[in-house]
């Protein structure tokens, strides 16, 4: 019991259903206990606890409750002790009238879980009436010629109480003329008729007076008396007599007042006065309370109305006497027709709201029904809507009870408004309605919904901390507590994502912060997930995908690759005089951390010694001549170059570049201007040092072999160069992206190479690489050349 007690109430109620649908079938034996009426209130009955195996407190643990049909208190349940106790006194006569036993039936209810005790109290009858006569003087007319032995019924005791307490004998004071005898009848009652012993005489005595005593059989008995007054007549030798012994009619209860329920007739062979009959009705007790008599024409009709449910039969004796004091009587039989004139009643003992949801055959409410009508009239069939998750179910003795056909669901449907119908089978049918409201209590059923699986959130770069880039929302159809919804970042799947010092959440809403300025160039996107809890019991969460971009701004200014730009002198880019127009004479190759039209490059010759001479490509940096060298130009050029980019607004840096013209590539290397004075004046007596001691062992083969390398060079680049025309002014139509390749142009790319141990790091030598797309034809012309060069040795 205690494991039983322990579980929740639904699962308790669950169990007790199971265990009901099995005890159904079988009678259980009613607790009967009996006590005698009259007790004070509060009296003590018995220890229903005891009785019933149950421990001290555990009735009210269970919800114990007597339930009395039309819920009358007459007895009360300490639920505390178990005892069961009088509630007011209980008069036997007033509950059950005639009928013996006096047994009064309720039932012990139990709500959780849900058991039924048929318990039963069987008053015991204690003398505590005397016995009543209905008149107290009864008058009779006795013919002076009447015999000895001649029989005078009397009118009856009424004694309310039954059995043994009820009359048992009656008496009359020793006279010289009648005495008394007591018979039963046939519904048990006992009635007196009086004998004459010795013949009356008129003249000696026209009055007697007797008194009659009916004395109950109690202990002490009581009794009852009532003077009977004789009056001595002349002679009638005929007594009335009835055409029927006994007359039985049906009458329905719902018969107005005055209805004719039986007209009775008897003749009488005298004649005058003595041949006269008049009716009366004999007993003038409970019985007869609902009749009268026409005393000449012998109809019976109503004065009150029936109530079948009161009283359902009546014997009613009718006596008819002569002029001359003879009497005669019979019996009318009335038996009450039961008509349905009351509508059954409802009585709810137990509800359970609300209920929740999500849960098995759940008890609702428990109730019973009833109609005091008979027959058909009180047969009765409990229904609800249609289309509702509630089934009726019998359970004991007009007891009904309540319970869900299925588990409910409080997202679909939160309220239920039931109508019980209690309809009789009578003609016509009775029926009432009785309402009630089912409450469905929310359970955690359902998870947060977001309202997107993923998220994609744009945040511009170098944002302040804290800045809000988004939300996210989830919806929870449960409500209360289960519907509120707190968000958090969970841990993501990149073990190397620092998310905690990127994002936060607010946890009420969903909004999203970022924790710190973010760089574009550091880290251009990330995802995580976020999760939905509720505050049930148990949460339940779901999980949504967020995707963080990360917009690039324009914070990087172009970065120059080549030529460096370092504290050394830079390095110079010789170029031939010779050389045709258009001659390339080096490319700046610069790059752009942003990306977009951010990383957009374009290239201006922004300062040069000689206007005019030379020209940089606007779309990959190329520095070419603009037009054949000559004597007169200077040896020694410096350009200066911008590079910019195209975001908003433009961020630009600058290249400067040195050229030296040459007559051929042996000529001596100038010492720089940026050079201090005496380093470059000590190089160059160096320089010129060994060029003369090598002039001088091999001036003639030197000669011979650089006549041929110029002049091949010369016809090779006038070649290439009318080939290909080199297209001059800006492009910004045709600028390209080069976030992840670079400057170099898609139409050439560098293989850059150093001198070895140059104590300036100057490139030696920019060749061009022709790519696999170019023709065949032109890819072997640049090859030749590119020969021609190498065959000097400048790789």
């Amino acid at each position: 019991m205690e494991t039983a007690l322990a579980k929740t109430p639904q699962k308790r109620q669950v169990i007790f259903l199971a265990m009901l649908l099995i005890l159904w079938e079988v009678d259980a034996e009613a607790i009967r206990y009996s006590m005698p009426e009259e007790i004070e209130s509060g009296s003590f009955v018995a220890n229903l606890a005891k009785d019933l195996d149950l421990r001290v407190g555990e009735l009210a643990t269970r919800g114990a409750r007597i339930h009395y049909k039309e819920n009358k208190q007459l007895l009360q349940l300490d639920v505390k002790t178990g005892n069961l106790l009088l509630h007011e006194k209980l008069d036997r006569e007033a509950l059950c009238g005639a009928t013996e036993p006096c047994i009064l039936h309720f039932q012990l209810l139990l709500e959780n879980p849900v058991q039924f005790v048929q318990v039963e109290l069987q008053l015991e009858d204690i003398n505590d009436h005397s016995p009543e006569f209905p008149e107290s003087e009864m008058l009779l007319k006795i013919p002076e010629s009447v015999q000895p032995g001649t029989v005078f019924p009397l009118k009856i005791a009424q004694d309310s109480d039954i059995g043994s307490n009820t009359v048992q004998n009656y008496t009359i004071l020793p006279n010289s003329h009648f005495h008394v005898l007591t018979h039963n009848r046939g519904d048990g009652r006992k009635y007196p008729e009086l004998v004459l012993d010795k013949p009356l005489d008129r003249e000696e005595q026209p009055e007697l007076s007797l008194t009659i005593t009916a004395l109950d059989g109690g202990a002490p008995p009581r009794s009852g008396t009532t003077a009977v007054l004789i009056e001595v007549v002349d002679i009638n030798d005929n007594a009335p007599e009835f055409l029927q012994s006994l007359y039985e009619v049906q009458v329905p209860e719902n018969s107005p007042l005055k209805s004719l329920v039986v007209a009775v007739s008897a003749r009488d062979l005298d004649a005058g006065t003595y041949g006269s009959v008049a009716y009366a009705l004999f007993q003038g007790d409970e019985v007869t309370k609902p009749f009268e008599i026409d005393e000449i024409k012998g109809e019976i009709r109503l004065k009150r109305i029936l109530d079948f449910e009161a009283t359902r039969h009546y014997n009613v004796e009718i006596v008819a006497t002569d002029g001359g004091g003879l009497s005669g009587k019979c019996t009318v039989a009335v038996e009450v027709v039961d008509v349905n004139d009351n509508a059954p009643k409802l009585t709810m003992s137990t509800l359970s709201s609300p209920t929740p949801e999500n849960a098995p055959e759940t008890v609702v409410a428990v109730f019973s029904v009833s109609d005091p009508d008979s027959g058909d009239n009180g047969r009765m069939v409990c229904s609800i809507q249609d289309n509702l998750p509630f089934l009726l179910k019998p359970t004991f003795k007009n007891f009904y009870m309540l319970v869900t056909e299925r588990p409910l669901d409080r997202e679909s449907r939160a309220e239920y408004k039931i109508t019980i119908t209690v309809t009789d089978l009578g003609s016509p049918r009775l029926k009432i309605q009785h309402n009630i409201t089912v409450l469905v209590s929310d359970v955690n059923d359902n998870a947060p919904t977001f309202f997107q699986s993923s998220y994609t959130l744009f945040v511009r770069e170098n944002n302040s901390p804290a800045l809000h880039i988004g939300s996210v929302s989830a919806t929870d159809r449960d409500s209360g507590t289960n519907a509120q919804v707190t968000y958090s970042l969970l841990p993501p799947q990149d073990p190397h994502l620092p998310l905690a010092s990127l994002v936060s959440i607010n946890a009420d809403n969903g909004h999203l912060f970022a924790l710190r300025s973010l760089d574009y160039e550091a880290l251009r996107a990330f995802e995580f997930r976020v999760g939905a809890t509720d505050a049930g019991s148990p949460a339940l969460s779901s999980e949504a995908l967020v995707r963080v971009v990360v917009v690039d701004d324009n914070d990087n200014s172009p970065f120059v690759l080549y030529p460096l730009q370092n504290g050394s002198a830079p390095c110079t880019e010789l170029v031939p005089r010779a050389a045709e127009a258009g001659y390339l004479v080096t490319k700046v190759v610069a790059v752009d951390g942003d990306s977009g039209q951010n990383a957009w490059l374009s290239y201006q010759l922004l300062k040069a010694t000689e206007p005019g001479l030379f020209s940089v490509w606007a779309h990959n940096g190329e520095v070419r001549t603009t037009r054949l060298l000559s004597e007169r130009d200077a040896a020694k050029h410096r350009l200066v170059v911008l590079v910019k980019d195209n975001g908003e607004p433009p961020m630009s840096a600058t290249v400067t570049l040195h050229v030296l013209l040459v007559d051929g590539f042996s000529q001596p290397y100038l010492p720089l201007p940026e050079v201090a004075p005496d380093e470059a004046q000590a190089d160059s007596l160096t320089v010129y040092l060994v060029i003369a001691l090598a002039s001088v062992s091999s001036l003639f083969l030197f000669s011979v072999l650089l006549f041929v390398a110029v002049r091949l060079c010369r016809r090779n680049k006038a070649a290439s160069v009318g080939r290909h025309p080199v297209p001059e002014g800006h492009f910004p139509g045709h600028l390209a992206d080069f976030n992840n390749t670079g400057t170099l142009s898609h139409s050439y790319r560098y293989e850059i190479s150093l001198t070895g141990g140059s104590r300036t790091n100057e490139f030696k030598f920019l060749k061009p690489i022709i790519p696999n797309f170019l023709p065949q034809s032109t890819s072997k012309e640049i090859d030749k050349n590119t020969t021609s060069w190498n065959s000097f040795g400048f790789n």
